[in-house]
């Protein structure tokens, strides 16, 4: 489970089930609140030739106190787009780099875009080596153009309803979202007060097409209710101790069964005061769930910022494959002994993953 969170009783809506995470001690010397971006077209400027192209519904600013004194948000000002002077053209807003700093104390960042801008590193670097086995085309610009589909939340049947009619919770500080009983997502911050602030953003979030196409085929999840044993329950304690053990044994369940995020590389992005603000990709296991993400960290590990992104199983076999791929350099021979295959069944995966376009014509023919 996430450092420095725990889970609180879970609540169902048809096919969505929101499960609490809970902090018995807020953290007060780093807030969060959400700047609206409007309806423009962000391009991010990432350094050098590259750039990112994107709707950006919102940025996350960071305020972070240097003395471990509590720091307050600023909040969200809202505008009307119906006011007289604001353009109604399409326009654009350029912003230079995923994390910025503002000020001595402030750092402004797009969430979930500094996790996908790690996943799409693997996707747009090509091969560093002239291998004869690709193409010019390969070497020179990498794997780009690639296009990933995602839904915003506003599209995820029942998301809407369930974030407006389910209990906030006494020192909730984050929340996993579960479609079908699929765990879609997971946002942490690091104070209630900023929860209760950016607990709409979630329908702003974006969420992967099989998670959406759940919602729309099972319309409602099973109860885990946890029965009390009443022959045991005598006196007020007696209840009380009764209500701790069901909190437990479904805490434990949703630890150790439902939840399963888990970081095989993290690359540190920012230092914020004693917090450190890093992304991660998963061990792009073809057989388990695999999330992307990024976090916010106290130097002992205390996760004080979390969000994450669910992948299919299909981006999780094209991670895998780039991954190790650029594990090897880009060598085709030396990647297929460490999959456990010869030249010819990596060129069929390459080219079922949709990369065969990058092979040098000479070398597709080699799969038969």
């Amino acid at each position: 489970m996430i450092t420095g969170l725990r889970t609180g009783p879970a609540q169902t809506w048809g096919a969505v089930r929101l499960v609490p995470l809970l902090r018995d001690e807020p953290i007060t010397d780093l807030r969060l609140h959400a700047r609206l971006a409007g309806p423009d077209l962000s391009i991010v400027d990432l350094g050098g030739r590259a750039h990112y192209v994107a709707y950006v519904p919102h940025a996350f600013v960071a305020t972070w106190s240097t003395d471990g004194t509590p720091a307050a948000a600023y909040g969200t000002q809202l505008l009307d787009p119906r006011e007289p002077g604001l353009p109604r053209v399409a326009g654009l807003r350029f912003r230079r780099r995923m994390a910025r700093r503002e000020d001595r104390t402030r750092l402004r960042f797009l969430p979930l875009h500094l996790a996908l801008e790690g996943y799409l590193d693997l996707q747009f670097g090509g091969p560093p080596i002239a291998w004869q086995e690709w193409t010019r085309a390969a070497v020179t610009r990498g794997l780009s153009p690639r296009v990933e589909e995602a839904y915003r939340g506003e599209e995820v049947r029942g998301l809407d309803d369930a974030l407006r009619v389910f209990e906030v919770h006494p020192g909730q500080c984050g929340v996993a979202v579960y479609l079908a009983d699929a765990l879609a997502s997971v946002f942490a911050v690091p104070h209630p007060d900023d929860y209760l602030a950016l607990h709409p953003t979630l329908l702003h979030d974006f969420y992967g097409e099989l998670l959406y196409h759940y919602t729309q085929l099972y319309p409602a999840v099973a109860g885990f209710d946890q029965p009390l044993d009443a022959a045991a329950v005598h006196t007020v304690d007696d209840l009380r101790a009764e209500l701790t053990r069901v909190r437990g044994e479904w805490a434990a369940f949703h630890n150790e069964v439902m939840f399963t995020v888990h970081a095989s590389t993290t690359l540190p992005v920012y230092r914020l005061g004693r917090f450190t603000l890093a992304r991660f990709l998963p061990p792009f296991d073809p057989a388990t769930d695999n999330h992307i993400g990024e976090m916010i960290t106290t130097p002992d590990g205390t996760v004080a910022y979390l969000k994450t992104f669910r992948l299919s199983a299909a981006q999780a076999r094209r991670g895998h494959l780039l991954s190790r791929l650029a594990g090897h350099d880009w060598s085709l021979d030396a990647t297929a002994a460490s999959l456990g295959t010869d030249r010819a069944g990596l060129v069929l995966r390459l080219e079922r993953a949709g990369f065969g376009y990058l092979l040098r014509p000479g070398v597709v023919p080699a799969r038969s």
